[in-house]
């Protein structure tokens, strides 16, 4: 809460509100909107959109909630601040909102089947779904009297867990209690699912798994539980992934910080640095430029003693950043090519940390930082090579064809942008993809100046309901 109060932004109070633990469970838009004498849709864009200015609203939400004067920006009457905050307050500069909010009311576009799931779709903002749903970090006790993960533990079919780790067909890197394998399958499944089935019907797994997990690392030998809390960093890591593709920071950067604890107390130095990793990519969510070199700096200490791969990312991740940071091109270029070779001199290996990084996912990381580097055009082509060969998943496919419609727009092509951006707001829209959303309200703030051409109108009409 204090963070989202320095924010001087009053929607990001209202999220932070909504998503309090001490609540134990996420309240929905509606019922805070219903306190503060909003509807949804109003609350929709003040938590998304530029922070509102009118005093009298400000002081009229602040009493609702009833927020102590002495931590606000503005004064409420009859109220003092106290030296020690205004002295706070003078000393931080004013923070800028990141990125371009996309104009979403309460009214979606049905055709599409996005009616429950564009409601939030920015830079800041997470999509929200429905408050019953156990995909909040801060609910774990509700989860847990809910008896989620016993009911998870229930579905396990015991006669296929093998008697040692060894038996297990997918011959996990785990050598000690045979359920750290079976349980290690299950997460290698629900990360292939996600491609296809998208977050919303993989989170409710993966956070049964994560307890089962805990619970069962809380009745073993210390040895056997560092293999029960690896694995439970890589679980954590992959549910920190799955709330940045709904936009929910809040609760990433939640299960990242669970992801290093786990790792830290099970002595897994590679884990550590491939959440550095993992963070830096999610600062480059929030369009934090900064974060986003420095994090990937420190992935790239060699205490982590991370495989080739992941060092190949790593070094991608840093010319990324420095495109950000207006870094000149041919620094850029040495970066990337530099972490061309490192892959290239890679072994394929599917068990590997970062397996995923492959020649095809350089390819698009190349042109995603190209046009950071104020070179679209050049990234037009990438993207259209690496696309072509259809070798990722159905909803990377959609998150990758919405950063291509950027850089199309960005290269003067608002026809091509638009049309490439409408079919992935299909997939968006098909597999609750918030981060591609977002994507796609980026490429819209580029077309304006094209937004009476009949396929940005389309687009347009993706996303965006008439009003």
């Amino acid at each position: 809460m204090v963070e989202a109060l320095e924010s001087w932004h009053m929607g990001q109070v209202f999220y932070a509100y909504r998503t309090h633990p001490w609540h134990e469970k996420v309240l929905s838009q509606e019922a805070l909107a219903t306190w503060l004498d909003l509807n949804q849709a109003q609350l929709s864009r003040i938590e998304g959109g530029k922070p509102p200015q009118d005093l009298a609203k400000l002081t009229r939400w602040a009493h609702s909630l009833r927020i102590p004067g002495d931590l606000l920006w503005f004064k409420l009457p009859n109220t003092k601040r106290s030296a020690y905050t205004s002295d706070v307050r003078a000393a931080q500069p004013e923070k800028m909102s990141v990125g371009t909010p996309l104009p979403v009311d309460t009214r979606t576009q049905k055709s599409d089947g996005c009616d429950e799931f564009i409601k939030r779709p920015t830079t800041s903002t997470s999509v929200e779904f429905d408050e019953r749903d156990a995909m909040s970090p801060f609910n774990r006790r509700e989860l847990l009297k809910s008896g989620a993960s016993a009911a998870f533990l229930s579905t396990l079919n015991h006669n296929k867990i093998p008697r040692t780790a060894g038996d297990s067909d997918t011959k996990r890197r785990y050598t000690g209690d045979a359920s750290v394998a079976y349980f290690g399958e299950i997460l290698t499944k629900a990360k292939g699912d996600d491609g296809t089935l998208g977050p919303k019907e993989t989170l409710p797994m993966v956070l049964g798994l994560l307890d089962a997990i805990d619970l069962r690392a809380r009745e073993v030998k210390p040895q056997i539980r560092s293999e029960f809390l690896s694995l439970g960093a890589e679980g954590a890591e992959f549910a920190g992934w799955l709330y940045r593709d709904i936009q929910q920071p809040h609760a990433a950067a939640f299960w990242y910080d669970r992801a290093m604890e786990w790792a830290q107390e099970a002595d897994n130095v590679s884990m550590q640095g491939y959440v550095l990793l993992k963070k830096s990519q999610m600062a480059y969510d929030q369009r934090d430029a900064l974060r986003v070199l420095t994090l990937a700096q420190a992935a790239g200490h060699q205490r982590w003693q991370l495989p080739s791969r992941v060092r190949a990312e790593v070094m991608q991740q840093e010319a990324l950043g420095r495109a950000m940071l207006g870094d000149p091109l041919d620094t850029v270029r040495r970066k990337l090519d530099a972490a061309a070779d490192l892959l290239a001199n890679t072994p394929e290996d599917a068990e590997a940390l970062g397996a995923y990084f492959n020649g095809h996912t350089r390819m698009i990381r190349d042109a995603i930082t190209l046009t950071e580097a104020g070179k679209p055009s050049m990234a037009v082509d990438i993207f259209s090579d690496a696309l072509s060969a259809n070798a990722m998943s159905y909803r990377d496919t959609g998150f990758f064809n919405a950063r291509r419609a950027a850089a199309l727009a960005l290269s003067g092509e608002p026809d091509e942008a638009a049309r490439v951006g409408a079919a992935s707001a299909a997939v968006a829209c098909e597999v609750k993809s918030g981060r591609t959303v977002r994507v796609l309200g980026d490429v819209l703030h580029i077309l304006e100046r094209w937004r009476d051409r009949p396929a940005v109108r389309e687009l347009r009409d993706a996303l965006v309901p008439a009003s």
